[in-house]
């Protein structure tokens, strides 16, 4: 290892001679203009090739609990999850209409799943989130037990659901719930 104290000598005719050597070779494989651009274009396609990414279908969802099945919405139509404290009952409603929230400055009308589908379920205790969602303006919320968070759904994988309002199924029996045909008047839902 070189000190302060040593000093290191440069041959300068032998640098100057592999530099001139470079130089020569640099000169010597000059490449035509056309055949310069054939080549740059050839590597330009095949690193954009490269980049492109083949990315299936999918489905974003929403995933929460309810009777013990899952259900899920699509997450462009979830305005937002929150807690079921404060719902108030609203007399003369529909059995599957648990109740409203005032939520983000209006009242926010909850539906009860179980009820709308005919499940299994326990009592109103069970249902501690609810899922507000808007279609076109109008917001209401799903009650929910749970709520298992985002998912991805390839496109390729779902089905036809059976009759009611849903627009999926999954192999794994996760159904999309069709938010449209949830928030219709029950009048309009049967018609």
């Amino acid at each position: 290892m070189a000190t302060e104290d040593t000093k290191v000598e440069i041959d300068y005719s032998t640098l100057i001679q592999r530099l001139d050597e470079a130089r020569a070779v640099i000169e010597n494989a000059q490449v035509s203009p056309e055949k310069r651009r054939e080549v740059l274009s050839t590597r330009a396609r095949a690193l954009a090739g490269s980049r492109e990414e083949v990315r299936p279908e999918v489905l974003t969802v929403l995933v929460f609990q309810v009777g013990g099945e899952r259900y899920a919405v699509p997450i462009e139509q979830v305005d937002h999850v929150l807690e079921s404290r404060g719902l108030c009952a609203l007399p003369g409603a529909p059995r599957h209409v648990m109740g409203a929230l005032v939520s983000r400055s209006r009242v926010v009308p909850v539906l009860d799943l179980r009820q709308l589908l005919g499940l299994e379920g326990g009592g109103m205790s069970d249902l501690a989130k609810v899922v507000v969602v808007d279609v076109a303006g109008d917001a209401f919320g799903i009650a929910a037990e749970m709520v298992d968070g985002r998912a991805e759904l390839l496109r390729s994988t779902l089905s036809q659901p059976p009759p009611g309002p849903f627009l999926y199924l999954t192999p794994d029996r996760l159904t999309v719930l069709d938010v449209i045909q949830l928030g219709l008047p029950s009048a309009e839902r049967r018609g």
